[in-house]
C-alpha cells in the first residue's frame, strides 16, 4: 500500500477555522479544546468522507469524475466519538449527510450558542462586547508583554497558562464574535465590513499559529473593532 500523504497545514487550518472549534455533528457540537483538558489540547479527527481506498465507510458513494481524497471538500472535523460512529454505521451517515452537516455547521452552532439576527445595531453591539471584553482581559493578564511570544522558554508555566487562555478562552470568543457578526452584517457600513474582513484574517493568523503551530503572517488586530456597531 503506497503511504498516504499528510494533509496539507492550509488544509488543516481551514478545517479548524471553519469548525469554529467544535465537532461538525450537528447532534453534537461539543468543544474540541475541551476545558476537562486544560484547555490547551485538543481531541479533534480530520475524518474522510470517501476513503482512500475501494473499501471502508462510504467508498461506493465515490464521485465518478474523481475526488482529492484529502482535500478540504472531503475532510470533516469530528470528536473521536462521532467519528467512530459515522464510520462503524456507514449506511446511516451518507456522503449528503456528512457534508450537509459540514456546510450547515456554523448556524447550528450559532443556534445551540443562542446567536440570531438583530433588529437593531445596538443589540449586535451588546451581544459582542461581553467576549471582546473577556479577550481583552485574558490579553491583558497573560500576553507575553515582551512581543516574544514565549519563544525563549515555551516551557515555562507561563507559556503553559497562555496556551491554555488562548485555545480554551480567546479563540472560541473569537470565533462567537465571527458568528454574531456574520449574522448581522445586513447593519454594518462598508467601512465596518473592512475592519471585519482584517479582524477575520487576525483570527486566521492566531489559528494557525495555537492550533496548527505554523507561525504565519498574522496581522494585528485591528483597533477599529473595538468600536463596531457604536
Amino acid at each position: 500500500m503506497a503511504e498516504r500523504k499528510q494533509i496539507p497545514t492550509k488544509t488543516k487550518l481551514r478545517l479548524f477555522s471553519e469548525a469554529a472549534g467544535h465537532c461538525q455533528r450537528p447532534d453534537c457540537l461539543q468543544p474540541l479544546f475541551p476545558a476537562e483538558m486544560g484547555g490547551d489540547k485538543h481531541i479533534a479527527e480530520m475524518a474522510h468522507v470517501i476513503p482512500h481506498g475501494e473499501t471502508g465507510p462510504r467508498h461506493e458513494e465515490r464521485p465518478t469524475g474523481g475526488l482529492e481524497v484529502d482535500s478540504f471538500e472531503n475532510l470533516i472535523l469530528l470528536c473521536p466519538t462521532c467519528h467512530t460512529i459515522v464510520d462503524k454505521d456507514p449506511g446511516g451517515y451518507s456522503r449528503g449527510t456528512l457534508l450537509d452537516w459540514k456546510n450547515n455547521h456554523l448556524a447550528a452552532l450559532a443556534h445551540r450558542q443562542g446567536i440570531r439576527t438583530y433588529d437593531e445595531r445596538s443589540q449586535v453591539r451588546c451581544a459582542v462586547v461581553a467576549a471582546m471584553a473577556e479577550n481583552k482581559a485574558v490579553w491583558r493578564e497573560f500576553a507575553p508583554s515582551d512581543g516574544s511570544g514565549f519563544e525563549y522558554d515555551p516551557e515555562s508555566e507561563a507559556a503553559r497558562t497562555w496556551m491554555q487562555r488562548m485555545r480554551g478562552v480567546i479563540l472560541p470568543n473569537h470565533f462567537r464574535i465571527q458568528a454574531i457578526i456574520m449574522a448581522n452584517q445586513q447593519h454594518m457600513t462598508d467601512a465596518e465590513l473592512q475592519t471585519f474582513a482584517q479582524y477575520q484574517e487576525h483570527v486566521r493568523g492566531l489559528s494557525e499559529r495555537h492550533v496548527c503551530g505554523v507561525a504565519g503572517s498574522a496581522i494585528r488586530y485591528p483597533e477599529e473593532m473595538d468600536g463596531i456597531f457604536s
